[in-house]
Order: structure tokens, then sequence, then C-alpha cells
């Protein structure tokens, strides 16, 4: 946009005279926060109208991206770049007396996701506003999203995270367009001359009502949406129960309802977490669903052409009630018979699978599902009927994995079977996933159906994680290959002409000291923990769960400290930063995260290793933390256990900034390693087919405790109470009888090739050199390249 100083001025000072009655000398920090995101929306408000004036005249294919999580994370520098107007809006507010840094900072993370799922989501929806494509997310507006994580004595503790209060700027309310949604009550079939009748009756409804939060795109004439969902109830008050003095009881059916969209991803260790999951996955799906086929139908006569017109898909199973919901609006309200209402949902939907780990793939009781979703339960039992009849009548060969294809098996109805037998396209996310799916996971759904499964390897925005993110590095290689890679991040490929150049390495090894600098003073104030910002600073930051194997590494810093301590290992001071959110129920990851603090404790304060290192745990780790830690970060921790890491961004992000990666032959780490070449990576453990045959003869990790040195030495002192002389008996135990994810098995391995890591880190050439060779390599996990592969070979083909 083209706005100069003085119009963002004029903007501003009506704005604040507006909407709080203040001339700019009067107002607080606050009221000018409010004032200039209330002008960003507006002119995204203004260019949204002006959008979809075009779309009506060329009507193009309208993609509807259905996510439980969307983790945008800040959205008002975001905005300001994409619409190009930092420098102006800076300059504006600087001359009305305030600074835009720390408006910046005001600025909450919308609590609308919490790792990696919703962050690719988010920067899907980026580069598919950036290339003009017409995409609209569907989620929950969760009010207090997941949770504000602090550690108290060692413990995640979870807090309310209110990020409406400041973030609501953004989220403009659609009351018109609300919608009903329908639980429980009963279903009765009635046959009538045009057929079988199904009647949902007595049902507890629940009132969708939907804000739009503009996803703006980098110099684009687009401006998408992301339309979010609250519940609240059909009758949210009842009169009589309150005039006969029950004030409470008289405002229940209300609560009831709100709580659908209180929190994301409700503890669901009992029964009343999976009751309250499922409600939410089936609000949003519904409320979304009716939403697309009434803008439709506002454009066209009929749903027999919605697969041409419309492609809806699922990012991962949390949505994958749009299967039996989209049949249910076809049959119910809209008259169509079965095949041909399955016929058009087959051909509308898509599906992305995230993760071949079988306690990941939701499965839902069958007589829970039946409770809350009676009307679509019976339209899953006959999808599941149909199918497996098909299967037996037309592939006799695949009658005995009938069983394991089947929607509904084991009194559960699983949801990924559901997606695959529906779906007109199912993805992995990265080669590796997808081949594992091809082979293993839906080998069978693959043999029937030869051209369903695909791949499409995750993508980043680039412009938020590299050009917003680390304006440093952005400057430097403006300077040397221009600003083409903004647009296309194949670009950066023109660096690898200066892998020789001392002058740009040297600048490189600058760069990153003063974002180590930067993360340094925020570890200070955040943790009160000096570190030294000329160690070096190894990474691992996202989602705690055992797969990705934060033990391992939190085993290798005691072993580091141990032979410190007990043996006079000399190496390059280093330290360990970890940042990570532990699902409320999930005790495991909650206890690794006490034996981390634990550790970070009794390292950072023991004087006699010199600083040599030191533990960090970021609290609250989320999008804002991390465009501070990927700048800093010069090892890039990527340890998961081979075949269980669908993809990976955050290896992405981390590569983009010049970390070099330290992981497992896993995800897209393997893509990472064919684009970067094995002298530029460091890689460890077994990988897939190994994992896979020590697992089918037995692995014991007792016999490695007996056998390895230095992992008895490591438990040995965790067991004796060395650490802070804290009870981490569960953990040694899980180690020794179960160690699931086989840490103990790659710790050997891990070990050696940290030496190597220290060895190379000496020598800051050739450091800086494997860095830029990664960012000058980086280009193919652009969100830009992955939507475009989504375009050409899903969503349009």
């Amino acid at each position: 946009m083209n706005l100069s100083v003085q119009e963002l001025k004029q903007k501003l000072v009506k704005t604040l005279k507006s909407e709080y009655g203040y001339v700019p000398e009067e107002a607080t920090d606050r009221q000018m926060y409010g004032t200039v995101l209330t002008v960003v929306q507006e002119m995204l408000l203004d260019k949204r109208g002006e959008y979809l004036d075009k779309l009506k005249q060329k009507d193009p294919k309208r993609i509807y991206y259905m996510s439980m999580e969307f983790l945008v994370g800040r959205s008002l520098k975001n905005n300001l770049y994409n619409l190009c107007l930092e420098p102006e809006m800076k300059r504006a507010v600087a001359e009305l007396g305030f600074d835009l840094e720390r408006i910046y900072d005001m600025e909450p993370d919308a609590g609308l996701g919490n790792g990696g799922l919703g962050r690719l989501a988010s920067c899907y929806m980026d580069g598919a506003t950036t290339l003009g494509y017409p995409v609209t997310g569907f989620s929950i507006r969760y009010e207090f999203g997941i949770f504000k994580q602090k550690i108290v004595d060692g413990w995640q503790v979870e807090f309310p995270d209110n990020w409406l209060e400041m973030g609501s700027y953004w989220l403009t309310p659609r009351v018109d367009e609300a919608v009903e949604v329908h639980f429980e009550g009963n279903v009765t079939e009635q046959w009538s001359e045009q057929g079988l009748k199904t009647i949902h009756s007595n049902y507890y409804s629940v009132r969708a009502v939907p804000y739009d939060l503009l996803i703006s795109g980098h110099k684009s004439d687009a401006v998408n949406s992301l339309r979010l969902w609250r519940a609240e109830s059909a009758d949210a008050f009842d009169m009589n129960e309150f005039s006969r003095g029950e004030y409470v009881k008289s405002m229940e059916s209300d609560a009831k309802a709100a709580a659908i969209s209180k929190v994301l991803y409700p503890a669901d260790d009992h029964i009343e977490g999976k009751e309250l999951r499922l409600r939410q996955q089936y609000f949003f799906v519904s409320a979304s669903l009716q939403n697309i086929v009434q803008a439709h139908l506002r454009q066209n006569p009929t749903l027999d052409n919605l697969p041409d017109k419309v492609v809806i898909h699922i990012n991962d199973t949390h949505p994958a009630l749009c299967v039996p919901e989209l049949m249910r609006l076809l049959l119910d309200e809209y008259g169509y018979q079965w095949e041909k209402a399955w016929d058009i949902t087959c051909r509308t939907l898509a599906y992305t699978n995230h993760t071949v780990m079988s306690e990941a793939l939701e499965k839902w009781d069958l007589n829970l599902f039946r409770k809350h979703l009676p009307r679509i339960t019976t339209i899953v039992e006959e999808i599941n009927r149909r199918f497996c009849n098909e299967i037996f009548e037309k592939f006799p060969e695949k009658r005995g994995a009938i069983p394991s294809m089947a929607a509904i098996g084991d009194g559960c109805v699983r949801m990924a079977n559901l997606c695959v037998i529906a779906c007109y396209s199912v993805n992995g996310v990265s080669k590796l996933h997808s081949d594992i799916l091809k082979e293993d996971l839906f080998k069978d759904f693959d043999d029937i159906f030869p051209h369903k499964l695909t791949n499409v390897t995750n993508g980043i925005a680039a412009r938020r994680w590299l050009c917003q993110g680390n304006p440093l590095l952005t400057s430097m290689v403006k300077e040397l290959i221009g600003d083409g890679f903004e647009k296309d991040l194949m670009e950066l490929k023109k660096l690898e002409q200066y892998e020789s150049d001392d002058t740009v390495l040297s600048c490189l090894g600058d760069i990153k000291q003063r974002n180590k600098e930067n993360l340094a003073r925020y570890i200070s104030k955040a943790n009160g923990i000096n570190v030294d910002p000329c160690s070096m600073f190894d990474v691992q930051v996202k989602r705690l769960h055992e797969y990705k194997r934060q033990l391992m590494n939190a085993l290798h810093i005691l072993h580091l400290y141990l032979q410190i301590k007990n043996h006079g290992l000399e190496m390059e001071p280093r330290t360990f930063i970890f940042g990570a959110k532990a699902s409320p129920g999930y005790f495991m990851a909650k206890e690794i995260i006490r034996f981390i603090c634990g550790l970070g404790d009794m390292i950072n304060k023991d004087s006699s290793i010199s600083g040599m290192l030191k533990v960090i745990f970021l609290a609250d780790y989320k999008v804002s933390l991390a465009e501070m830690i990927y700048p800093a970060a010069e090892i890039s921790e990527q340890i998961s256990q081979a075949g269980k890491e669908a993809s990976g961004t955050g290896n992405m992000k981390m590569m983009l900034n010049g970390a070099l990666t330290l992981g497992t032959m896993d995800g897209a780490n393997i893509e990472i390693y064919e684009q970067v070449g094995k002298d530029n990576i460091f890689i460890f453990g077994m990988d897939t087919p190994e994992v896979n045959r020590l697992k089918a003869e037995g692995y014991h990790p007792r016999k490695v405790y007996e056998t390895n040195p230095y992992v008895k030495e490591v438990l040995d002192f965790v067991q004796k109470g060395g650490i802070e002389g804290k009870n981490f008996e569960t953990i040694v135990s899980y180690l020794l009888n179960n160690d699931s994810y086989m840490s103990l098995a790659d710790f050997e391995s891990y070990r050696q090739i940290h030496q190597t890591v220290n060895d190379v880190y000496k020598d800051a050439c050739r450091w800086n050199q494997m860095s830029l060779h990664n960012i000058a390599n980086s280009g193919i996990f652009s969100a830009d390249r992955s939507i475009m592969d989504y375009v050409n070979n899903i969503w349009y083909k």
C-alpha cells in the first residue's frame, strides 16, 4: 500500500480521537496500541473488500483448510511487513511520541494453536495468500488458547492464556452468519414417497458465532480469512429458573456451550475431557461445513458441482468428522440419495496425515460417539458397512485386511481410516513419512487406491522466519543477491558463490553473535541466568513428547557434566536451550521437564565447571519467542526416533537462519540432508529399517546399561539422587524397562556426534561455511513451494 508518513499520522490521530477521545499528547501506550491495530485492521478490511469483488468476477475454485490449530503468533508486524508499511508506520508512531517496537511487544500471541501442526497451517495461509489463492481457514476461537506455561520449583504449571484481552482487535464478528450445531438427541427413520428420511430430534443445540481474522500476503492483492467459531447456547438464559431464584442453574446451558470454545485440547485423561474434545471437533466441523455449503449456494444453484468449485482440506484427523457431516448435510438437509451424496463427498474432501504413531491416530469409543453424535454415528456405520462389503466383493485378496481397514473396529471409530476411505487425496508431509504411509500404515489402502496416497513436504513462511525474524541476516542477504528471495526462496542458492569469501563468512559470524547476545539478554531477564553469548547455542525447542527425545538430550548433557567433573573433560563452552509445553495430562512429558529443570539448577550454579555448561529451559514457548531463538541457534537438535517424526518445521526454520542440524535420518531431516550433503549436517543413530529390525529382534535397554559405561554412569548418578537430591526413579525405570523410543540404543552414536560437533566448532571459518551452505540450500522448504505442490497435485488437479 502506498501511504505516506503524514497520511498514516492523520489516520492514527483520527482513530485515536474517535476510539478513545484523546489527542496523542494525552494517550497512553495501551491506547496507541489499540489505535495502531485498529488502523491496520481497517486497511485490511478495505483490501479484503476489493479482493472479494475480484473473486466474484473470476469465481475460482475455493479452498477451505480445516484445522484445530492455527498458530499465527503476533499479527501487527507481519501485516505491516506484508503491506510494505513498516518503515512509514514506525516514523508516524515516533513522530506522535511513541515507539513501534514497544507496541509490538504489547501484542500477545494469538492463543489458537500449540505446536508444529498449527504453525504449519498458518504458514500455508501466508503462502497461499501471497500467491493469490483463495484459501479460507476454519477453526475455533479459543478463549484461553492452550495455556500459559510457568515453571514452579521445576514443575510445569498451567495458567489461562487470556490473549483476547489485547488480541481481539484483529477479530471481526460476523453475528449475522451464525449457525446452529446439534448434539445428542434421538434418531428415527421414516419411509415416505421420496424414500427413507432420517429425523434427528430432542437434540441439544449450540450456536456457533463466526469471527474473522484476516490474513495478509506479501505484496499481494489477496486478503484471505481465518474463520473462528465461538460457542454459545442457543437458549442462553432460562428466565423461569432465574425468577424462581435458581440463578446459577438458569445459566447452566450457556456455560455448557461456552466450554466448547474455552481452551484448545482440554485434558482428556478423564471421560469429561474426552467428551469435550469430541464436541469441539464436531462443533467446528459442522459450523464450518454449513458455512461452506451456504457460501457455495449463493454462487451456484446446486450442490452437484461442489467438487468442481470447492476443496475441503482436512488437516490431521481432528476435522475428520467432515466426512460424515458433509454426508449428513447432503442427505438430510438437501435431499440427496446416498450414492450421489457419497460421490460428491469423496470428490470434495482431501486429507493430510501428520503421524504414523498408532496412539496419535485418533479413535473414539463408539458408545461415547453415539451418545453425543447419534446421527453422525448412523452415517459412519453405513459408510463402514458399504466399504467393508465393497472390499469383500471386489478385492477378495484383501478380505483378511478388512478388520484393520474398517472405519469401525474394536468398539472404536477410527478417524484416520475414515479419511482414507472417503478422501480423494491423502498426503504425508515428508518423503520418508509418505513412503511409510504407502508401505506400512496404509499399505492395504494403497494397494486398492494406488493413486490416492501422495506427498507434500512441509514448508515454512520464510518471510516471517527470515525477513521479519532476522533483519540482520536479511540485510546481508539483500546486499549480496538482491531481494528476489522474498518471493522466490530458491534465489538463496546464489549465496553458494560466497562460501569461500572470508569477508562474507566473518559477517555471517558477527550476525549470529549479535543474535546470540540478544537472546542472552532475554534469558537473563526471563530466567535470571547469565549465559555466555560466545558459547555454542545448542537448541531443542518443540512440543514435549517422548518420541522427540528431549530426554536423550538431557541425559547427554548430564554425561558431559560428569565428564567435566569427574574426568577433566575439556570442551567448547556450550549453552543448551530448551523450550516446550507438555500436554496437561501427559505425566511423563511433565516429568521430563522437571528432569531438565533439575539438571539446569544443578549445573548452572556449579561454579567449579567455570561456565563450560549452562542449561536453560525457556517457559511458555510460543511463536514470538521462537522468532528470537531461531536466529541465535547454532545447533538445531532434531533427534526423534527414526520413523516417528512425520516432518518437522523447526528444523527448516533454524536451517534458514544458519543453524546446523544435528539429527536422525527422520522426517524432513532426510530432505535437509539431501539438500546440503553429508558434510554440512550432523547425522547420527539408527535409521528406520534399523529401528524396525531391532524392535523385531527384541530391544533390551538394560543390556545397553550394563555394557555402556557412559550410560551406566549417568543413570546411576540419577538413581542415587545426584540431581539436587530429587527423585527421578520414574525416568530411570522407564529407560531401563521400557524406553519405547530407544534413547539408550542411540545414546552412544549421539554422544559421538556431539564430539564431532565440538571439534568442528573450533574452526569458525569452517562452521560459517557450513552455516552459509545451509542457508543457501533452504529454498526448497518454502511454504510457497508447498502451496504450489498442493495446487498442482491436489487442489486443482
